[in-house]
């Protein structure tokens, strides 16, 4: 007899993503040629994981005692800060409205506006394309998920069908909470431009008679094909006071230290009393949740954020491997278009979707072929980040196939 609750009976025991890749490492170690396009780390053509080498001299040079002791529970001060200070560079207004906790990788951050942002069964609305986990995370905190239509029928980000969606939702439940993974969407390596942010603001101040937040999921901020990955947020501006904005700030793509799990919440709010109620209430959350995040990892991560010459190594570095990312972008393009591919506008990040009819029937015929790639319903998630340039072109005749 089995002592879970009756709801936690039927988890499944694996994640998807999580699994095709350990298939495909499997028959990779048993000689085959693989083509593993489904993790979401950042690999060199030679199959070894791209790490920034300036993160890891930060991390051996922290002190073990700090390494030992417990950081306080919202994350140290400088931390905090730092990371405020890197969102906003040239955005006083959302400098001064920020208040920040640390949180175990972007996961956390996501997790904490799941549980301070909406009640118990309410919906988290997302567009039609969004990261897996996403659904794990509220349906394990006792929230539902929903979803508007991702694109029009030119391509570009459906904004009537955000207005329709949110409205709904709203009618519905009475408050509202909207994730969007820009730029660098997971899955789909979509990135919107201004005219769509602006479009998204619009229709949000609409709907900011009653209690609207928009997180802005910022993993992939970094390896965007903007020169200047924080432009968007002069579209935010009009946001403040109305809604609430939060982003979450995530450590691991940027400084490809993905176990280290060092992320962040930050929430914008310009009222003080809102701002330190905000802050309390994500500090209580921490402690009964992970009670405290890895102290050698806020350490490591606030120099390299603070200190200008590491800052400046670790920044070089990150270039040379987005362009290792942006060349297999190129690559991958210039094989699609004369195929046929369908999928959305493609400049940079580590996933591209493909659009597909029947994904799951296609993934399985691709694996026969000894190409690994993550289906979901009407698409194919394909992991350039962890795609070797020369596989590029196997990686579409198998998609193409």
């Amino acid at each position: 007899m089995s002592h879970l609750i009756p709801s936690r009976l039927t988890r499944p025991d694996k994640d998807v993503i999580f699994a095709l890749n350990a298939e495909a490492n499997r028959r990779r170690q048993a000689g085959e040629a693989v083509v593993n396009a489904t993790i979401g780390s950042l690999m060199n053509d030679d199959g070894s994981l791209a790490i920034l080498s300036t993160v890891t001299q930060a991390l051996r040079e922290v002190p073990p005692a700090q390494w030992a002791a417990y950081a306080p529970i919202p994350g140290t001060p400088a931390f905090n800060q730092a990371v405020i200070d890197d969102c906003f560079v040239g955005f006083d207004a959302l400098r001064a409205s920020a208040t920040a906790v640390a949180t175990p990788g972007g996961t956390g951050a996501l997790r904490h506006a799941l549980m301070n942002y909406l009640g118990a069964g309410q919906k988290l609305l997302v567009p039609s394309f969004y990261w897996g986990p996403y659904l794990t995370l509220a349906d394990e905190h006792e929230r539902q998920l929903d979803t508007f239509n991702m694109f029009d029928a030119a391509g570009k980000l459906d904004a009537a069908a955000l207005d329709a969606k949110l409205g709904a939702v709203l009618d519905e439940q009475g408050r509202a909470l909207l994730f969007l993974n820009d730029p660098c969407n997971n899955p789909t390596g979509y990135s919107m431009t201004r005219d769509e942010w602006r479009q998204v603001v619009a229709v949000l101040l609409k709907h900011a008679g009653r209690p609207v937040t928009l997180l802005v999921d910022m993993a992939y901020w970094l390896y965007g094909a903007s020169a200047d990955p924080r432009a968007f947020m002069t579209e935010l501006l009009p946001l403040l006071g109305k809604t609430g904005l939060l982003f979450a700030w995530s450590g691991s793509k940027s400084y490809t230290h993905y176990g280290l799990r060092v992320g962040a919440l930050v929430a914008c709010e310009p009222e003080a009393s809102v701002r330190a109620a905000t802050q309390a209430s994500l500090a209580y959350a921490c402690r009964g949740t992970w009670s405290n995040c890895v102290h050698g990892g806020l350490a490591a991560v606030t120099r390299l954020l603070t200190e200008p010459s590491l800052k400046a190594a670790c920044d070089a570095e990150r270039e040379t491997y987005k362009r290792l990312l942006t060349a297999r972008v190129s690559a991958f393009n210039t094989a699609a278009a004369p195929l046929g591919l369908r999928y959305p506008r493609y400049e940079g990040g580590f996933f591209v979707t493909v659009f597909h009819d029947d994904a799951f029937a296609q993934a399985e015929k691709m694996k026969a072929k000894g190409v690994y790639v993550v289906p979901q319903k009407g698409a194919l998630r394909v992991a350039l980040c962890s795609t070797a340039a020369a596989d590029v072109p196997r990686l579409v005749d198998a998609l193409a196939s």
